[in-house]
């Protein structure tokens, strides 16, 4: 028990500070390592591991990134960008177009390969307007984070605890889609308070050597872009008619998309995120490791009878919020979602997940994978987004949506019909 509980805690350090102390390991190989580690100690067998590892989460993840990235292909989100940059509007109004953008697609569109897409296109966007692009950029994030907590396919936490609560589409959007769409004018709003009087390009941090740079453009398929729309319009029916299993319906998906005479498979498969899918892998095996000690369920029964209560959605949305800034929002879903029941308020559970792990992620750099997408993709454009500038605009929307949800998750508990 004790190598096995050392292997857990190792695994998770890495989840928090992104990579294992002393080594060149990050997060998804620290996930791998400790998988293997937790074979060849004997903590699980090798057939016990392969089970562990819910090939429904997995699959259902993987087509929905391949509909993702069919989009990116086919010049849909870099089109999305240019109209966004030929809008007369002022800063302001600019700010909210770029909230309502990313809130929206991120809700439909996973968030992750969002952010990945669009981000050196909105530094181009700001940059080529005179405007500072940090607020925009952040602004942006933030959406894409509070946005898709809306929908089961809004980001992979989402669809992990979907899956293994068996949460239908329709019941995620019931309970998570009216918070995340209140956070957006929050978003907008604070930022904007925020930044009032700082909009021009003089008052961002941007290397001026890199404020020329051109990003190649891809013209718009429209044909393929219809047809990328048509198939996303087609699995949310699907989901809503709950009739098929959700992997299923996202794998003929993606293999309806990967069948294609004019963007090659290959394209499209590199926008799928393989580390995250790796890492959610070997995350499967390591907790199943743990599981099997007992630990897990006799520090929950000592924490029940301190009043904390995982299944209680409140106590959950809190739980699950302080852990997202410390080991990240899909780890947190992993590390919580197999102790928790799909009793008759799994709906409010559900919510409390996303909306815990969505909008607290916004706290800090490293509580969401898109809030280290966009600080990197920046500074390789050019614009630096420090620490501090990130968590100063981050702390009060995270409070501010916070606060909201609490409010909500206090109503859905109160009409258990949810």
């Amino acid at each position: 028990m004790n190598i096995t509980l050392f292997i857990f805690l190792m695994v998770y350090l890495a989840m928090g500070l992104g990579k294992l102390p002393g080594f060149k390991v990050d997060r998804t190989g620290a996930a791998m390592i400790g998988a293997m580690a937790m074979m060849a100690v004997g903590s699980i067998g090798a057939k016990a591991a392969w089970v562990a590892v819910d090939y429904r989460t997995i699959g259902m993840l993987f087509g929905l990134m391949v509909v993702s990235g069919a989009f990116a292909e086919s010049g849909f989100y870099e089109w999305t960008a240019r109209k966004v940059a030929t809008l007369s509007v002022g800063p302001i109004a600019l700010l909210a177009v770029f909230v309502a953008v990313s809130g929206c697609l991120s809700a439909l569109l996973t968030n992750d390969v969002v952010v990945v897409a669009m981000t050196p296109l909105l530094v181009s966007v700001t940059l080529a307007r005179g405007l500072n692009p940090v607020p925009f950029l952040l602004a942006f994030c933030f959406a894409a984070n509070t946005g898709s907590a809306g929908t089961l396919i809004g980001s992979p936490q989402n669809m992990i605890a979907a899956q293994e609560l068996g949460i239908s589409f329709t019941g995620f959007l019931s309970v998570a889609g009216i918070p995340a769409l209140l956070s957006l004018p929050i978003v907008w709003g604070i930022v904007a308070w925020m930044y009032r009087g700082k909009w021009t390009l003089e008052h961002a941090g941007v290397s001026k050597e890199r404020t020329g740079t051109k990003t190649e453009q891809t013209p718009l398929n429209i044909q393929e872009t219809c047809k990328a729309i048509f198939i996303t319009i087609s699995v949310i029916i699907a989901f809503v008619l709950d009739v098929w299993p959700k992997e299923l319906v996202a794998l003929t998906a993606a293999a309806i998309l990967l069948l294609n005479r004019k963007i090659s498979s290959n394209d499209v498969l590199r926008r799928v995120d393989a580390n995250l899918l790796l890492l959610i892998s070997g995350l499967f095996i390591v907790n199943a490791a743990l599981s099997k000690t007992g630990l897990p369920q006799n520090i929950l029964h000592h924490l029940h009878g301190y009043g904390i209560d995982l299944n209680d959605p409140l106590s959950l949305f809190l739980t699950s919020a302080t852990l997202s800034n410390i080991i990240g929002n899909n780890p947190t879903v992993m590390l919580l979602v197999p102790f928790l029941n799909s009793g008759e308020n799994v709906n409010a559970v559900g919510a409390a997940l996303a909306l815990g792990t969505g909008f607290f992620s916004n706290l800090i750099i490293f509580g969401s994978l898109a809030g280290i997408i966009v600080v990197e993709q920046s500074a390789r454009c050019g614009v630096k987004i420090s620490f501090g500038t990130f968590t100063r605009v981050g702390a009060p929307i995270s409070a501010a949506c916070m606060l909201m949800a609490a409010g909500w998750i206090i109503f859905l508990t109160s009409h258990q019909s949810y």
